[in-house]
């Protein structure tokens, strides 16, 4: 009758399961022998018997020592198989792999020391099993025990050792999805586990990694945010190889997934993923350039908020965001690929974005929105003018940001959309959008007393550069006489552009026509801002003065003693005084020793100049207007003045229509204030 275990014999099954390894081990070199002698026979009946008494009896046993017994024989087994041992793999492998998740630590750890045994002998033969292997290899290294943290480790080296000498026979596409899987569990150790399997993979020159990047890129920047040590620089340093790799050949990426994996991880909060995130999205935008277009949007959420980065540890952070964004408008206004550009770019999504970043905090992030928009606009304006109904809002509420800089760009884009949208055909003074614009910008005066007081010089200034000066001050002066503003702001707004007129470089050029008031256009453009300038009473005297209209000067000064001498007149009156004495008005005080014209401009100027000074009460203003007026030659008013001399009859302007309506406008301005006062008396402000 056979033994109960045989082939084993009674006293090496009883050594198998004893208590002391030297016994279990001396039982394991006679099954050793055992194999050797039954392979050499080919007698595969009896190996398989033994492997069946090993796998049913004494693995599965409730004895720990038992399962050890198993362990050290099944090991014995295939050491004595040698090469043979690729086919009794399922059968060796399967108790062994069962061990692995023992609750008896010692038992895992002779499960390790076992597989790697038959791993040793069976080498590629294990390969279908890799699988297996490899998840219980992803527990194991992270078992609460060093020893058998040890074995795991030793038998994941041997692993790595077959997989990459026989890569050919190895099935990288199943093994991915359970590689991505371990990605992301959070222990530092499992983490370091698979890190180290995607660095030797990516190793083998014959295996392109590249091609399931985006099935392990992600994890791969999750796994950034692990403190360990370790972690970092192997993770860091596996992305950086990904990355060289596709400097060198492009070709095996899948692009779109890729780059919407990096748009997601540079929104990170974590700067070293960020850092890399944003590193590679200026290597894809250099390397696949138009490519990349149709995820602009996603880009630009990406880079837009590091512009305003200033803090040293983020420096390169910004740099690359500068760098991508620069690199993105470059392929913007590429002519080469103009027209494939435009049907990749999504300027839908692209503005929702820009909308959004219009009203960040950051000075630097608004510049770069405003630019980006400014840029759209000149290489898509038939695609833009789609887009620039909802654009106008938001860029006039940025007119009031605190940044020169954000207004001043935001002006060059409102301008470049107002030109857009106007044809070139029509006159340069019968524009609608311009007229559409100004009163909107005007009612952003109105609204908000701050822009007023802080922007509207600066915004005014810039738009006359940006668009027709001229146009400028004709429509705000046309909005002005049709009455829709009520009185107090049209005086406060006159008032501003007729500084502007008087002061500013950029109105150079208008100063200049408004001097040549022969010329039919000069005239035409100098009644146009009469007949707003009159609800305030000292920039008309301005504005003629500058138009060199000085018989007209020296009348309206007389009309002075029906207007309402106030402390704010007086004052815009001291204003006057001291432009007069600046380098605007040297062809004024020039034409008061000026013979020209049989002197009859330099007779109206000088009372002109000497009714002012009677206005004046005796200040500053006034010892330096007297002083002027003391340099004046004597002999001029021996001279009878001939009116048809003067500049102001040969323009040919009805200036007793204008004296008419400067009077009408002045009655109906104290019948205003009138009313306003009564109203303040019955409603007084509770403010």
């Amino acid at each position: 009758m056979e033994p109960p275990y045989a082939p084993l014999s009674e006293s090496c099954a009883k050594a198998l399961g004893d208590k002391v390894y030297e016994k279990r081990k001396v039982a394991s070199q006679e099954i050793e022998k055992m194999v050797i002698e039954f392979n050499n026979k080919n007698n595969a009946t009896q190996i398989r018997k033994l492997i069946e008494v090993l796998s049913n009896d004494y693995a599965t046993s409730r004895d720990a020592n038992r399962r050890k017994g198993a362990l050290i024989g099944l090991a014995a087994t295939g050491l004595g198989l040698g090469k043979d041992s690729d086919k009794y793999v399922n059968e060796l492998v399967t108790p062994i792999m069962n061990c692995l998740s023992d609750p008896d630590l010692r038992v895992r750890y002779f499960a390790c020391e076992s597989l790697y045994n038959v791993v040793k002998v069976a080498r590629a033969a294990i390969i279908p099993y890799f699988p297996e292997l490899f998840a219980a290899l992803s527990r194991l290294v992270t078992d609460s025990d060093q020893m058998v943290k040890d074995g795991s480790e030793l038998l994941d080296r041997l692993l790595k050792d077959i997989v990459t000498e026989s890569y050919e026979t190895f099935n990288l596409e199943a093994f991915i999805p359970l590689l991505r899987e371990r990605m992301y569990v959070n222990n530092p150790f499992a983490r370091q586990y698979v890190i180290s399997w995607i660095s030797i993979l990516n190793a083998v020159p014959d295996i392109n990694m590249v091609n399931y990047l985006t099935e392990i890129l992600d994890g791969l920047f999750v796994m950034l945010e692990d403190n360990t040590p370790e972690i970092q620089p192997m993770c860091e340093n596996t992305i950086s190889q990904f990355l060289k790799s596709i400097r060198n050949d492009s070709s095996s990426v899948r692009m779109e997934d890729t780059i919407n994996t990096l748009i997601t991880h540079a929104q990170s909060l974590n700067e070293l993923i960020k850092s890399i995130a944003i590193s590679w999205i200026r290597e894809f935008v250099q390397i696949f350039g138009p490519n990349v277009l149709p995820y602009a949007s996603g880009i630009f959420t990406a880079i837009l908020p590091c512009l305003e980065y200033n803090a040293e540890s983020k420096r390169n952070i910004k740099e690359c965001a500068v760098s991508v964004n620069n690199s993105m408008m470059q392929l913007v206004s590429s002519k080469e690929f103009k027209t494939q550009n435009v049907a990749k770019i999504d300027l839908r999504s692209i503005m929702e974005v820009l909308s959004q970043y219009l009203t960040h905090n950051s000075v630097h992030t608004k510049i770069a929105v405003l630019k980006w928009i400014h840029h759209l606009f000149l290489n898509f304006p038939n695609e833009m003018a789609l887009h620039d109904s909802n654009l106008n809002n938001n860029l006039l509420a940025t007119l009031s940001d605190n940044s020169d800089e954000v207004v001043l760009q935001s002006l060059c884009v409102l301008a470049e959309i107002i030109n857009s949208q106007d044809t070139k055909d029509l006159d340069d003074f019968n524009k609608p959008h311009y007229r559409k614009f100004l009163l909107s910008l005007l009612n952003l005066f109105t609204e908000d007393k701050l822009i007023l007081e802080n922007r509207a010089s600066l915004i005014i200034r810039n738009l006359c550069v940006l668009l027709n000066a001229e146009y400028v001050y004709r429509t705000f002066a046309e909005i002005i006489a049709e009455g829709v503003l009520n009185l107090k702001f049209s005086s406060t707004l006159v008032r501003l552009l007729n500084n502007i007129l008087l002061t500013s470089t950029e109105l150079f050029e208008l100063r200049t026509s408004l001097r040549e008031i022969s010329d039919p256009k000069s005239a035409d453009l100098f009644q146009c801002l009469y007949k707003s300038w009159v609800c305030c009473p000292v920039s008309t005297l301005s504005l003629c003065l500058i138009a060199q209209c000085y018989q007209h000067v020296s009348e309206l000064v007389i009309l002075f003693s029906d207007v309402e001498i106030t402390l704010e007149l007086l004052c815009e009156l001291d204003k006057l005084v001291q432009l007069i004495e600046s380098p605007i008005f040297a062809a004024l005080r020039l034409t008061l020793v000026s013979k020209s014209n049989n002197c009859a401009d330099a007779q109206y100027l000088a009372h002109a100049l000497f009714g002012i000074l009677m206005l004046l009460p005796q200040t500053v203003a006034f010892e330096t207007l007297r002083n002027r007026l003391q340099c004046v030659p004597t002999y001029w008013s021996k001279e009878p003045i001939d009116e048809h001399n003067s500049l102001e009859y040969r323009s040919g302007i009805d200036f007793s229509a204008l004296r008419a309506h400067f009077i009408e406008r002045q009655k109906s301005q104290r019948a205003q204030r009138l009313i306003q006062r009564k109203r303040s008396v019955i409603t007084p402000d509770n403010n």
